[in-house]
């Protein structure tokens, strides 16, 4: 006899009240959630009809790069900086914006010529600096994006609305909606996975928050799994002494048959999630120290991505590591890199953030066109939000130049996955200070990315609390001037 059964023949009189006490109101409630909501979310939720239309790309690498970095110093030249350098920004650009506390009260706003050098590179013709001399080779297979607008002014709530489409931490981020609605393409490695880096100074306090890949209101089976910078990538990938590979199959089994007579009896979907995140952790413990281990890899590919490529925790580590996890089919690889956070040492850290980013981010792109994987796996390299044209601090003080957090125009470059290569898009007026010409908010950027996997963003929603949801909100216009 089923333990459940056998269970409530002994019951007594009062458990049974106990656990019935709610039972009218809880019959009517499922009633109406079998409708609408919950229910009828669990009849499907595991795989919605997607994709709706013909995916350019069938995963995602998304190089974040926390702290902002300075477009006018490295891909948006702008000639009016160095000419006007030391005068007042015209009160006419400004126009009343606000900024962050750092400047939102500075009176002398002196403009600030860019502190590198630009060029032309490849058939393009693409303005970079020469910060990003491995950026600058690959700009024919780049679409650079120079009109990128946002309505935050710092950090956290500018990451969050890039990552989960709203300024509010508790929304699903674009990794946990993409596995939701697509699903996985590898059976033994997660969906969507993140990891985070640093600047080896230190130089910034910008901290990674969780809910940048938490699941929201979707099921917790659908969050980003965290690999670690140091150790293992995950905690227990080794079994206890004396614990067999065998003995911990026989245990899960038994775990798993008891979680599902409870998902039986209640349709949980975190129950649902237990048993899948079982069975995930140990095909994990074969599937991990596979894909950790780089010996494998040919030197110069290697020497390619930089020195740093075999400190653990490292972004040089990590670009390599997206690299693997998407030849395996993980679908969305998030990395978290922070350090562009120049508002005292813009002389002395940009340069080294820049070096330590440059040679492995163009790496990726290169390692995954020459493996045939660059045409459906789109690549995403931006900040938050850009630099202000203007300089934080006094002009006279060199060794702390330093730019504030700027969200009205800057620059972001994506490749692959459907994009089309060896183009710019939009414009910035002769200041960088606003956009001149095509804006592109960071919904557009949202719509453009999931039309890219074949997702109409109107129609990707979720039910929650009685309101369809959808990463966009309700904005939006996917940018196909930049789809090929």
């Amino acid at each position: 006899m089923n333990p459940l059964d056998a269970n409530r023949l002994h019951l007594t009189r009062r458990a049974l009240f106990g656990k019935t006490a709610m039972g009218l109101g809880g019959a009517a409630l499922g009633s109406l959630l079998t409708r609408e909501g919950f229910a009828a979310q669990m009849a499907d939720a595991m795989a919605p009809a997607l994709p709706h239309f013909a995916p350019r790309a069938k995963r995602v690498i998304y190089l974040l790069q926390n702290g902002a970095p300075s477009h006018v110093d490295l891909f948006d030249h702008k000639p009016m900086l160095k000419k006007m350098h030391g005068t007042q920004i015209p009160d006419s650009v400004v126009g009343g914006k606000r900024f962050s506390t750092m400047t939102g009260g500075q009176t002398a706003r002196p403009v600030l010529g860019e502190i590198t050098n630009f060029s032309r590179h490849g058939r393009s013709g693409a303005t970079v600096s020469d910060f990003m001399p491995h950026t600058a080779a690959i700009s024919d297979d780049l679409c650079f994006i120079k009109s990128m607008h946002t309505t935050q002014v710092n950090h956290a709530p500018a990451i969050t609305f890039f990552m989960t489409g709203s300024e509010q931490a508790g929304r699903p981020a674009i990794g946990s909606w993409l596995s939701y609605g697509l699903g996985s393409d590898c059976d033994d490695l997660p969906a969507f996975v993140v990891m985070t880096s640093r600047d080896k100074e230190a130089s910034c306090g910008q901290i990674f928050y969780d809910f940048c890949w938490g699941s929201g209101f979707l099921p917790s089976k659908y969050q980003g799994v965290k690999f670690r910078g140091s150790g293992d990538p995950v905690l227990y990938l080794s079994n206890p002494d004396g614990m067999s590979r065998e003995m911990k199959r026989t245990i899960l089994d038994g775990i798993a048959g008891l979680n599902e007579m409870k998902l039986k009896d209640y349709g949980d979907p975190e129950i649902a999630t237990r048993i899948a995140q079982y069975e995930m952790a140990y095909k994990m413990q074969a599937s991990v120290p596979e894909l950790t281990d780089f010996s494998n890899e040919p030197k110069h590919i290697l020497d390619m991505y930089g020195p740093d490529v075999m400190r653990q925790g490292s972004y040089a580590y990590n670009c390599l590591m997206a690299r693997r996890l998407a030849e395996r089919g993980v679908r969305f690889v998030q990395l978290m890199h922070a350090g562009w956070d120049q508002h005292r040492n813009l002389n002395t850290q940009l340069k080294i953030q820049a070096t330590d980013t440059d040679a492995p981010s163009a790496a990726l792109v290169k390692d995954l066109k020459q493996r045939g994987l660059l045409e459906d796996t789109l690549v995403i390299w931006g900040g938050e939000f850009g630099r202000t044209p203007f300089l934080q601090g006094k002009i006279e003080d060199t060794k702390q130049w330093g730019r504030d957090h700027h969200p009205y125009v800057f620059t972001i470059w994506m490749a692959g996955g459907g994009i089309k290569p060896g183009m710019t898009y939009g414009e910035s007026d002769e200041f960088g200070f606003n956009v001149a010409k095509d804006g592109v908010h960071v919904h557009d950027f949202q719509a453009t990315l999931m039309h890219l996997l074949g997702i109409d963003h109107d129609r990707f929603t979720f039910r929650f609390q009685g309101r369809q949801f959808r990463l966009t909100d309700v904005h939006g216009n996917v940018v196909r001037q930049v789809v090929a």
